[in-house]
């Protein structure tokens, strides 16, 4: 009996030793490069977010009757279930454990922001068929300002203060936070953990055009460069700790800096545009993509 009890106390004793280890092979496995949600993420804003005015334009107007939701609508719809579910995903697969009340309200904002969104950018593209210039602004819009009474061109100014900038706010601001939050993780003391993975740099172009799309059209140039100058902080505080970017952290960093680059390629080639000048005035001038196209690529046709 003393020598059985033996045997099960040895093999208690060998199967709990091991414990380190399979936590340093966990620790080990949530640095390692997440393509699959890296790549699904990258699909789906470019489908679902990018892709949405693109299918309003191109599918034939009888398909989707303007009193009734719309192709992009749909899209818009799925992206604000998808995106949100991924990003909890991605926090999931933290090194470090994050603050899951920080995370639950920036998700919950994010959700509100883009579903207050939905509503007002599939009212604008309608007003897009119907004449309306997004080169210019509401006041100055011909199908607008004749409108009687004319306290109903307050009515738009209203939905474009809902779809362009307290839609974009909620929507981006909690979409960064959570970025950032994920990023402050991803550290490590090096090794092959720090090296992007042939799959990242295939992923690194179109996530980075992207976000040149998301900067440029949702107007958020400030929140996106303070939020870079974050992550650009943070690597200096911690590399002074002995740490580095692990293969996720680079992704990010290095895809944001591609942003920044293509940004102020976008920014010089309009530099010298009087009508989007006019538009866009105050100390920081980044045109969004669709004003361009209404004025220069939609008259030409």
């Amino acid at each position: 009996m003393q020598t059985v009890r033996k045997r099960r106390g040895n093999e208690l004793h060998t199967n709990s030793a091991p414990g380190v280890p399979n936590e340093n092979v966990s620790q080990k496995k949530k640095h390692q490069f997440h393509s699959d949600l890296w790549f699904c993420l990258t699909l789906q804003n470019w489908i679902l977010d990018f892709g949405r005015p693109i299918v309003m334009i191109v599918l034939p107007l009888e398909w989707f009757p303007l009193n009734k939701p719309s192709a992009g609508d749909y899209f818009h719809m799925a992206y604000n279930i998808i995106t949100p579910f991924l990003m909890l995903k991605l926090i999931e697969r933290s090194p470090r454990v994050l603050s899951r009340t920080a995370v639950y309200l920036c998700i919950t904002t994010f959700v509100m922001g883009a579903s207050i969104h939905l509503v007002g950018d599939s009212i604008n593209h309608r007003l897009i068929l119907s004449g309306y210039q997004l080169h210019l602004s509401v006041r100055e819009n011909p199908i607008i300002k004749d409108l009687k009474p004319a306290s109903l061109i307050d009515s738009f100014e209203l939905l474009y203060y809902y779809d362009e900038q307290l839609g974009h706010l909620m929507w981006y601001i909690p979409f960064f936070i959570i970025l950032i939050i994920y990023f402050s993780g991803c550290f490590s003391s090096g090794g092959e953990q720090t090296k992007i993975p042939v799959s990242g740099w295939l992923l690194l172009g179109p996530s980075a055009l992207y976000y040149w799309y998301l900067v440029t059209e949702g107007q958020i140039t400030e929140l996106f460069l303070l939020t870079f100058l974050a992550m650009g902080a943070m690597v200096i505080f911690q590399r002074r700790k002995g740490l580095s970017p692990d293969s996720n952290g680079l992704f990010l960093f290095y895809s944001f800096s591609v942003t920044v680059l293509l940004v102020v390629l976008w920014v010089a080639y309009l530099w010298s545009d009087p009508v989007l000048r006019s538009k866009y005035p105050g100390l920081i001038y980044v045109p969004e993509p669709w004003s361009y196209y209404t004025l220069h690529i939609k008259k030409s046709h």
